[in-house]
């Protein structure tokens, strides 16, 4: 009984996190998140936020996504709940599985045709049998499995909006460093540069980028939460640039900025966040 109330509370509590994640955003319907997704359905996307059942993490991804959220900062908890879910998952009176023997091997004998030295090489091979991917074969404890990475996030578009400013427009040229899914090292510190276009006929003063995705923690990549633009006239390009500190614990970070003027109005709220995400390894 007690496993049970904790598969639920795992259960419950994950879907509270989607639930808030979604007024946060907003509370767009679920039919226009799923229009967001294009890979989800609406009744998908509702039972995720029931509490019914532990979305699968494609599923949650979607859910993430259509909300504005970065999947990697969410994947922790949901690998938890799963965990709770699949320690418990079985219905009363059922038996446990079966334990596989670790010690039994078998032998796979390659036999080589050629003959040296008069004799036939043989090749003997020892594989251990009935362990899973991530059971220490010397019978210790278990080896967990890396997370797999999700790269690249694709982002969603926000709801149509005008430009604070009318004639005011954007448009991305390239990521002069860092481009997408870029690996690096962890505990570094390295510059990410973007290149944009003052595409419209507004000069741009005193204009900059605010990081989104806040408070930032440790397992994230680190950067200033304003990043000033260097005033541009209509029609030129910038470089844009910010310190990115990367953490110690391996994996995606996935970073996004909005332009926003000298008061922190958003300036192109129609328009998706700017980013980048790069993988990081433990080296």
């Amino acid at each position: 009984m007690d496993d049970n109330r904790a598969r639920v509370a795992a259960i419950e509590d994950f879907a509270a996190t989607l639930r808030k994640l979604r007024d946060e955003a907003g509370n767009p319907s679920f039919r226009e998140m799923s229009g967001r997704s294009k890979a989800i359905s609406h009744t998908t996307l509702h039972e995720a936020a029931k509490g019914n059942r532990l979305p699968s993490w494609e599923t949650t991804v979607e859910f993430l996504k259509a909300c504005g959220a970065d999947p990697a900062a969410y994947r922790e908890r949901w690998e938890n709940a799963n965990q709770a879910v699949r320690s418990v998952d079985r219905l009363p009176g059922d038996a446990p599985p079966l334990a596989r023997p670790r010690a039994l091997t078998r032998l796979v004998v390659i036999t080589a045709l050629t003959v040296l030295a008069g004799a036939a090489v043989v090749v003997v091979v020892l594989a251990n049998r009935g362990s899973s991917p991530d059971q220490n074969p010397s019978g210790g404890a278990a080896i967990a499995a890396p997370t797999p990475v999700v790269c690249p996030v694709r982002p969603t578009s926000p709801p149509s909006a005008p430009p604070l400013r009318k004639g005011d427009a954007t448009e991305f040229v390239e990521d002069v460093t860092l481009t997408d899914c870029t690996h690096v090292g962890s505990g570094q510190t390295m510059t990410k540069v973007w290149r944009i276009k003052n595409a419209g006929t507004v000069p741009w003063e005193g204009y900059q980028l605010r990081r989104l995705d806040l408070p930032q923690h440790p397992d994230h990549c680190r950067t200033a939460v304003d990043v000033p633009i260097a005033d541009t006239k209509p029609g030129d390009l910038v470089d844009i640039r910010t310190d990115v500190i990367t953490p110690r614990k391996p994996g995606l970070c996935y970073v996004r900025f909005k332009m926003v003027d000298a008061s922190g109005a958003v300036l192109f709220p129609g328009s998706r966040p700017i980013n980048f995400q790069i993988i990081v390894n433990a080296w």
